[in-house]
């Protein structure tokens, strides 16, 4: 019989799809700027909601929104608004949707500064997140406050914040 693994509280049981997102994705360290993008605006859909939800929807958001390709969101104009907001596989939330066009733009802004996201993520590792989002705020990102910031380095990993009785947590 196969020994059960013990994982963080909050992904709870019997989600395969919630074990898979915990045991190979979450506290990962992430480097890749598309995918910092994708997590970016799926922590900022999850506001005022569950991740599980979320994270069962990632697929269409990812079709929805261009493969959470940054150059291809900032150029969404009013009829990807509009088509967003009739698409039922996702959150249809006209506040989260403008804000994520918004922010791919302030992305690609930060890439052009610092060379990729990614550098400018990384230097605030041993910040606090309301440093990160107030300064993510003066560049005119939007719907990314602190909460939403500390998860979205929660999942990045850029703090490792496994349970102690998970099989994840870092004995080293």
């Amino acid at each position: 019989m196969k020994e059960k693994r013990r994982r963080c509280a909050w992904v709870g049981e019997g989600d395969l799809l919630l074990e898979k997102y915990h045991d190979t994705e979450w506290g990962v360290p992430l480097y890749d700027d598309q995918k910092i993008f994708e997590s970016l605006v799926l922590e900022s859909f999850q506001a005022g909601l569950s991740w599980r939800t979320i994270l069962h929807k990632r697929e269409h958001f990812r079709r929805a929104f261009a493969g959470f390709a940054p150059k291809r969101v900032a150029a969404f104009g009013a009829r990807d608004v509009a088509r967003l907001l009739r698409d039922a596989s996702i959150v249809r939330n006209r506040v989260k949707i403008e804000a994520t066009i918004n922010n791919a733009k302030r992305f690609l802004e930060v890439q052009k500064e610092f060379g990729d996201f990614s550098t400018y993520m990384w230097g605030w590792v041993s910040t606090e997140a309301a440093v990160w989002a107030r300064d993510l705020t003066s560049r005119g990102f939007r719907f990314l406050g602190p909460t939403t910031i500390y998860a979205h380095m929660q999942a990045v990993g850029m703090v490792n914040d496994h349970e102690r009785q998970c099989f994840r947590f870092p004995t080293s």
